[in-house]
């Protein structure tokens, strides 16, 4: 991995086109770098300075126009991002699980779009191509989806069956050519930009997955537009109607809606990571407006409220951090337990949302304006705390664990 990362962290500083070194000085009040290695401090500081020259400059353009930065994908690419996780044989990066997350927080920092973009292609498509594909399917498709010349999504959510992905109507039928496949997707990251989907669908009554790629006969990704969140993402509908796919194109490597589920836990752990930089983004903008905001002859920051309020964020967000990083360590150990993401994903991103808000107050006017990311921020978190499994969902996963009760239904 150190190789790797040495290479990437070159190719982007000679790339760049100014010698400004990151803006963004990081929230760690604990000093949690000292129980980093050196490679994930690499990782982390380059993403960061990644973050400050080229995904804060535009995406509030973009956040404006509803449109997602195509123009960032080679250059995320370059940097190992996608599937970073995944062997280098595949032409990964091999990161642990720990730099993985830091990826992800500093990607959204910038915006959740873009850690969306980064999450959907890493931990819902390669990573089932990887864990459930054949050595063909792998060969074929991760060092294209690694180097970001095809960007994938993953079609699970249905239009009625979103917090119970196991009611899916989508079906596939083998035929002798291969399955058809007929349903609908709704919900789906980079759908309508994705050159392959990762399609879930029930084959004699029980689920498998299927790689579908753009421009099979009956199978279109039109856009959603009208979100007042997640501007800066793409997110589509998938329609599948009679659409054939050859054998070959079935992931092999086991069936059972446990496949899909797999796949979310790995999306799940880094939205964890990422809920800290968005959390991050708001604290840093309120206390730095804070302390040149004047009111009544003084800067607010010199205000008992407004102190409790930084305060409090600063306290959450350290929380946040040591649950990751723990969660991390347990990941990459092999011990994690998918209710331990689901706490950390519920917990950070509810405390990220709030962070937002408390932030919003404290720029008053202001926090609503884009020359601030807050708003932005606040929006963005208000899909997270829904999309991957919602946060009561969570909430009830971690209450069977430790009741051994049920309460789903």
């Amino acid at each position: 991995m150190f190789s790797f990362l040495y290479r990437a962290f070159f190719h982007f500083t000679n790339s760049r086109t100014n010698d400004t070194m990151a803006k963004f000085p990081g929230v760690d009040y604990f000093g949690f770098d000292g129980l980093l290695s050196e490679e994930e401090i690499l990782v982390r500081n380059t993403v960061r300075e990644f973050v400050d020259e080229k995904i804060l400059p535009v995406i509030e353009q973009h956040n404006r126009a509803g449109t997602f930065p195509m123009d960032l994908v080679p250059a995320m690419a370059d940097l190992g991002l996608f599937g970073s996780t995944l062997p280098q044989e595949y032409g990964c990066a091999g990161m642990n699980n720990v730099a993985y997350g830091l990826v992800m927080q500093e990607l959204e920092r910038g915006d959740s779009g873009v850690r969306s973009f980064a999450s959907v292609q890493s931990a819902l498509v390669m990573y089932p191509i990887h864990a459930y594909g054949s050595e063909e399917q792998k060969r074929t498709w991760l060092p294209l989806l690694a180097r970001g010349e095809t960007i994938g999504c993953f079609g699970l959510t249905e239009p009625d069956f979103g917090s119970n992905p196991g009611g899916m109507l989508t079906r596939a039928e083998e035929t002798s050519d291969g399955y058809l496949l007929n349903g609908a997707k709704m919900w789906i990251t980079n759908g309508t930009i994705a050159g392959l989907a990762v399609v879930w669908a029930k084959l004699n009554g029980v689920v498998n997955g299927f790689l579908v790629e753009k421009g099979t006969k009956g199978f279109s990704a039109p856009e959603m537009k009208g979100k007042h969140s997640l501007r800066a993402s793409v997110t589509s509908e998938l329609i599948l109607q009679d659409v054939l796919v050859p054998k070959s194109n079935r992931l092999p490597g086991g069936s059972g809606l446990k496949l899909p589920l797999s796949c979310l836990s790995q999306a799940r752990y880094g939205i964890a990571w990422g809920a800290i930089g968005a959390a991050m983004a708001c604290y840093d903008s309120a206390l730095n407006y804070s302390r040149t905001r004047l009111q009544f002859g003084k800067p607010i920051a010199s205000f008992q409220m407004t102190q409790e309020k930084l305060v409090r964020m600063l306290v959450e967000i350290t929380k946040s951090q040591a649950i990751c990083l723990q969660l991390g360590r347990l990941k990459d150990a092999g011990k994690v337990r998918f209710q331990q993401v689901s706490l950390a994903k519920s917990n950070n991103v509810a405390v990220a949302l709030e962070i937002a808000r408390s932030a919003r107050t404290i720029l008053g006017a202001n926090g609503i304006l884009d020359e601030y990311p807050v708003m932005r921020h606040m929006a963005n978190l208000e899909s997270v705390l829904t999309y991957e499994g919602t946060h009561e969902m969570h909430t009830l996963i971690v209450g069977e664990d430790i009741t051994g009760i049920p309460a789903f239904t």
